[in-house]
């Protein structure tokens, strides 16, 4: 009996081991099952996505579980996190994703899911992590997104939600990382955010149509927050003091906001903070000068007004590794500590009053990457060790005043793509080594005083070289065809030697050749190999001498050619006329012939100077005009010479006819054949104009002649004939007012300037011929004299409102702003008055009568002071001749102004001002000068103006 008493308890376990047993299977058939269902939706999911390939992998497996998918992490055999960045995902996400019903952490960025915010995952109850950023969700954050109580993370930046950032996020309070950063957002944020207690990092950054707003006050409440980045978001105002109150932040932008003020030294003091970004803004004063943030390791204060000198503190900074103070107005030297920093790598110092000599250090304690000081006013010579870690990349010293050599270390820096060295002092050779930098794209050396020859071999990845005004010597090496990847060639203003070498035209990715104010010479290489990509092309200033190859002229992309100041002899070749450019200069040469006709154009009239054999057709290209007879081929066919000669002798007969029926209806005129040269396209001839010049016909006379209008067609269309004559020989003065009028309105053609449409001359007169202008001059609208139709003889009482006032007032202004900044050579008119303002149908304003330069200069005046007419009245300022003239001169046009805008008694009152204020304009006693003033203004007023002045 006490045996079978002590066994019971083994019959009982014996009888639990099936239950067990039953236990355990069902357990697992459970999860069996489980992990069935969740391949099922995952293999589902890849389905409505159209099959990426980058889910080929996806696929059913009896050797592996989908807890092994790289994309997939399981725990107790259930789906907790899915990574589906970058797999290029186009479609949107469908609501059985939540079927993983333990699904806690959905990573969705970098894909291309389109559709509004996917509400469907409010039924994810376990999503604690969610990344949409960088993809195309638009329209509103839904304002019930507080649904989704358990989230921890939130991110949906770089997208396209708009409209204001919901409230209701704030309503999220386990919330530790919300990105909402480069949107669409065009209301603003709510302040709410600010008090979700627990947040570590807040990104509102790059949202530019934020509603301007400033910093809340709570902000500094966020007692957590690690990370705050608010760039370019319309912020303004000043940065708070209280931002020391949050003691946990390491990162903090505030950049590309307009706020103002100073940056308050409470940044500084948060010693946790490790980087700073507070770059393109106003702020202003100096930086502070105590530092408790003793882990900083970025300091970009760039693109601001900040002045003062760079604190000294910053050269403990044993973190530093990035300091950019680029583009303030920051003085003093650069402090010796930094140089010495140990992690320093990114130094940006440039568009500052830096002075003193650049600390020797820099480069020997830490592998700088970039390091830039230029446009301030540094000297001395560059350190010797910026590459001493071997991991230099960019280097920028250029616009200071650095001298010495160029380190040698420079040679041996394999890892240096850009150098900007331009603008200095810098003397003697350049390191052999630095020209075969394996790496280096830029060389930029233009402006100092280096010397040396080109080198025989470059950098394969070299495409810019710019070293003009220096003192390199030498030929052009014939290897510089090896010099195959080359975009931009500047050498000009050397002391280079020898030919321009054929293989320079072997480099097929040249865009810039600059080789002018050298000692070049010889001829141009005639077989252009392979320039198919350039568009500038400078050989100015040498001595090269034979033909301009004809090859130049098929370059496909050539906008600017100047080969001006050479030896260049022979024909412009023809093809040089079908290029399509906007700069031409082959002056100053010695090329013959006739320029090809398509560039025969008012845009190159000064592209052909100085060349004594070379001619044109047309006059206003200020060259020799061709001789017809000149250009006459040897193999002319002889049909087309009886021809030509037959409508030569016609065209001769048909003149002498013309002469002697105008010889008779002027011969108390004419005493000599006139001869008619035109400046426009006419449809009408000399016999027009000769036989209209009737007293019927005169609308206005001075004292050098007469002008009338004459109708020279059935049409009805008049022109204006200026006669100068004196029934005698033409005196000097007549003489010099006509060239004076001719060379200057038949070279310029604009819009607000009168039109010279020919003239005709003969020994004893001059006729000027110019378009017609129906409202007569401005000085008969502005004295309210009596108008009359030329046509009709009705008068006209209409006065000039404001606007066509301001209507005048600016075409004039226009047309002599196109006579001093426009012109080829500056025309100064210098007798700007109303009565040489002329008005067409329309009141447009046209500048005439530039007939008097030549009379009127200054005794003494050299001969080459070329366009420069009128009384004097109007004179540039830009030009080296007002030194000699006086205030009332100068003043001239814009008392004209004046007198247009505010009428007669104020241009008196103007009158009386001026000369209170220059007692000495000229020798007249005070009535004098007031009555001189107001003629020259264009008014013969009455002296009872005076009395009501």
């Amino acid at each position: 009996m006490p045996r079978l008493t002590s066994s019971t308890p083994h019959i009982h376990f014996i009888f639990y081991i099936p239950c067990l047993v039953f236990l355990c299977s069902l357990s697992h058939v459970a999860e069996s099952q489980i992990q069935d269902q969740e391949q099922q939706v995952l293999l589902k999911l890849r389905q409505s996505w159209q099959d990426p390939s980058s889910l080929d992998h996806w696929v059913t497996s009896n050797s592996s579980s989908h807890c092994t998918w790289p994309e997939v992490t399981c725990q107790d055999g259930s789906i907790t996190e899915l990574k589906l960045a970058s797999l290029n995902i186009n479609y949107s996400i469908p609501p059985f994703i939540c079927n993983l019903k333990n699904l806690n952490k959905l990573d969705l960025s970098y894909n291309n899911i389109p559709g509004e915010f996917p509400t469907v995952l409010y039924y994810c109850s376990e999503l604690t992590y969610l990344d949409l950023s960088q993809n195309y969700f638009e329209g509103p954050i839904p304002s019930d997104i507080d649904r989704m109580a358990n989230l921890q993370v939130l991110i949906l930046a770089a997208n396209s939600f708009s409209f204001n950032i919901p409230a209701s996020i704030a309503r999220l309070p386990k919330l530790r990382i919300l990105h909402l950063y480069m949107s669409e957002y065009n209301g603003t944020y709510p302040e709410e955010i600010f008090g979700l207690s627990n947040l570590e990092e807040l990104s509102l950054g790059y949202n530019d149509k934020f509603a301007p707003s400033q910093l809340p006050q709570n902000f500094t409440a966020l007692k957590k927050l690690r990370f705050f980045s608010m760039p370019q978001t319309n912020l303004f105002g000043r940065i708070p003091e209280k931002v020391s109150d949050m003691e946990a932040l390491e990162h903090l932008d505030l950049g590309i906001n307009p706020l103002t003020g100073e940056i308050p030294g409470s940044i500084f003091a948060l010693r946790k903070l490790s980087r700073l970004y507070v770059y393109e803004t106003n702020v202003s004063g100096s930086i502070p000068l105590a530092v408790s943030a003793m882990n900083l390791s970025v300091i970009d204060l760039s693109a601001n007004n900040l002045t003062g000198k760079i604190p000294e503190v910053f050269g403990k900074l044993k973190n530093l590794y990035n300091l950019n103070l680029e583009s303030n107005q920051l003085s003093g030297g650069i402090p010796v500590g930094i140089a010495r920093l140990p992690a320093l790598s990114d130094v940006r110092l440039s568009n500052n009053n830096l002075s003193g000599m650049i600390p020797p250090d820099f480069g020997k304690f830490s592998p700088l990457r970039r390091f830039e000081v230029a446009y301030n006013n540094l000297t001395g010579a560059l350190p010797e060790q910026l590459c001493h870690g071997g991991t230099l990349f960019g280097l920028a010293t250029k616009h200071n005043n650095l001298n010495g050599k160029l380190p040698e270390s420079l040679g041996n820096c394999s890892s240096l793509s850009v150098a900007m060295l331009n603008s200095n002092g810098f003397t003697g050779n350049v390191p052999g080594g630095l020209w075969m930098s394996r790496n280096l794209t830029a060389l930029i050396l233009s402006g100092n005083g280096l010397t040396g020859e080109l080198p025989k071999e470059l950098s394969p990845n070299l495409t810019r070289i710019e070293m003009s005004n220096n003192k390199f010597f030498g030929k052009i090496p014939s290897t510089v065809s090896s010099w195959r990847n080359l975009k931009v060639f500047d050498a000009s203003n050397n002391l280079l030697s020898g030919t321009v070498p054929t293989e320079l035209t072997e480099l097929p990715s040249l865009i810039k050749l600059l080789l002018g104010q050298n000692e070049l010479s010889g001829i141009l290489p005639t077989d252009i190999i392979s320039w198919k990509s350039l568009t500038t092309l400078d050989l100015s200033h040498n001595k090269i001498s034979g033909p301009i190859p004809s090859k130049i002229g098929l370059l496909p992309v050539l906008t600017q050619l100047d080969l001006s100041d050479n030896q260049l002899s022979g024909l412009i070749p023809p093809e040089i006329g079908q290029l399509n450019v906007n700069r031409l200069n082959l002056s100053s040469n010695r090329l013959s012939g006739s320029i090809p006709a398509k560039l025969e154009n008012a845009a190159y009239d000064a592209s052909f100077l100085n060349n004594l054999r070379l001619c044109a057709s047309n006059s206003f290209m200020r060259i020799n005009v061709c001789n017809a007879q000149s250009h006459r081929s040897s193999k002319t066919n002889l049909t087309l010479i009886v021809i030509l000669a037959i409508a030569a002798a016609m065209c001769v007969l048909l003149v002498v006819l013309f002469t002697i029926r105008a010889s008779r209806k002027n011969r108390d005129w004419f005493d000599s054949t006139p001869k008619l040269t035109s400046f426009q396209s006419l449809n009408f001839t000399e016999s027009n104009i000769l036989s209209g010049l009737k007293e019927p016909n005169v609308i206005g006379s001075g004292g050098s002649g007469k002008v009338y209008r004459i109708i020279v067609n059935p049409s009805g269309d008049a022109v204006a004939v200026k006669r100068i004559s004196n029934n005698q020989k033409l005196n000097e003065k007549l003489e010099k007012q006509f060239v004076a009028e001719v060379e200057i309105l038949g070279n310029i053609k604009h819009r607000h300037i009168v039109k010279l449409l020919c003239c005709i001359s003969c020994e004893k007169s001059k006729l000027l011929v110019y378009e017609y202008m129906e409202n007569s001059s401005l000085d008969r609208w502005l004295h309210k004299k009596k108008r009359s139709s030329p046509i009709s003889g009705v008068a006209n009482n209409m006065i000039l409102d404001w606007p066509k006032r301001l209507q005048i007032a600016l075409g004039a202004t226009k047309g002599l702003c196109y006579m001093h900044n426009d012109c080829s050579s500056p025309i100064i008119h210098r007798d700007v008055k109303s009565s040489n303002i002329l008005l067409d149908s329309e009141f447009n304003a046209k500048i005439a009568d530039f007939g008097l330069a030549r009379m009127l200069a200054e005794p003494g005046e050299a001969v080459s002071m070329t366009a420069v007419a009128g009384s004097f009245g109007y004179l540039a300022p830009g030009s080296s001749i007002y030194l000699n003239m006086s205030s009332f001169q100068l003043c001239q046009f814009a008392f004209l102004i004046l007198y247009i805008s505010y009428q007669q008694k104020y241009l008196v009152l103007s009158c009386r001002f001026f000369f209170f204020l220059n007692n000495r304009v000229c020798s007249y006693n005070k009535s004098q000068r007031e009555d001189r003033c107001l003629q020259l203004w264009g008014g013969s007023l009455g002296t009872n103006h005076w009395e009501r002045g």
